[in-house]
């Protein structure tokens, strides 16, 4: 029975012409790579891709778009190698950035292991899965795409909502984040980290009301009074909104933030 290669064999499997161009690609930190980045290497692009993809050296995400194996990878290489989720997102078109659950993973905001990665843009996309990551789309018009920054994951800048946005972001859709409590808690437990004038500011942009009752509502019902005179003066779009969008249009109604209270935010139970 034929055994598996060492990693001495499966390194040797390369082409000298193959070695030295991955080689150069790993040195300016590269872990994936676009057709665009070889242009410069006296290579045929058609050969040099379908070689290193049968000898498992690199793995495609997208057209275009290719995953490397690390130069210690075994004999599985790209189909066992991990690049990073947000990596892969900021590879799948622009304009975009981590949002959501994701981005409140990442700003240890909150410790729910979200179960895909959120990417919020313009332009309509299909959920998908690529390399074991699940990615979910969110489409939004372009007066919301703003509060984003680039963070530096694996050597790439990738575009990532701030911590305010993102809570912006959440109260708009709360079912892109585990629903309308764990917004709560969010807010219960982390609000000092939090510019919340920002938040209000980033909210007013928005052009969805409802983000600002929501808000007040948890607020008031968190017994934030301190943060209160925050939304003096902000103005409340007419008719009622539900407290979860997607839980059923059942409950009382908070007259003072025209909500239909259809979830239960108690946070003494948190504590215990």
């Amino acid at each position: 029975m034929k055994g598996r290669k060492s990693i001495k064999e499966y390194r040797e499997s390369l082409s000298e012409n193959e070695s030295r161009i991955l080689s150069d690609l790993s040195f300016k930190g590269k872990t994936t790579f676009s057709l665009e980045d070889i242009l410069k290497y006296n290579v045929n692009r058609k050969e040099f891709l379908y070689n290193l993809t049968r000898k498992n050296w690199i793995l495609r995400i997208k057209k275009g778009i290719y995953v490397i194996a690390p130069l210690e990878a075994g004999e599985l290489g790209a189909k066992s190698h991990t690049v990073h989720s947000f990596v892969i997102a900021s590879h799948l078109g622009e304009p975009y950035y981590i949002s959501h659950w994701s981005a409140l993973n990442y700003h240890n905001l909150t410790h729910q292991t979200p179960p895909a990665v959120y990417v919020t843009s313009t332009k309509p996309r299909n959920r998908r899965r690529i390399l074991n990551a699940e990615f979910i789309f969110v489409t939004v018009p372009s007066r919301k795409m703003f509060g984003f920054i680039a963070n530096k994951v694996e050597n790439r800048d990738v575009y990532i909502s701030t911590p305010e946005k993102t809570v912006v972001d959440c109260l708009d859709h709360p079912e892109h984040c585990g629903g309308i409590v764990e917004v709560a808690k969010v807010i219960y437990f982390e609000i000092r980290r939090l510019n919340l004038k920002q938040v209000i500011e980033m909210a007013e942009l928005m052009g969805n009301r409802t983000i600002l009752k929501r808000l007040g509502y948890l607020l008031d019902t968190l017994k934030f009074d301190e943060y209160m005179g925050l939304l003096d003066g902000v103005q409340l779009s007419q008719g009622y909104s539900k407290l979860d969008p997607k839980l059923p249009n059942t409950g009382r109604i908070s007259q003072r933030w025209r909500l239909r209270v259809n979830a239960e935010i108690d946070f003494e139970k948190w504590l215990g």
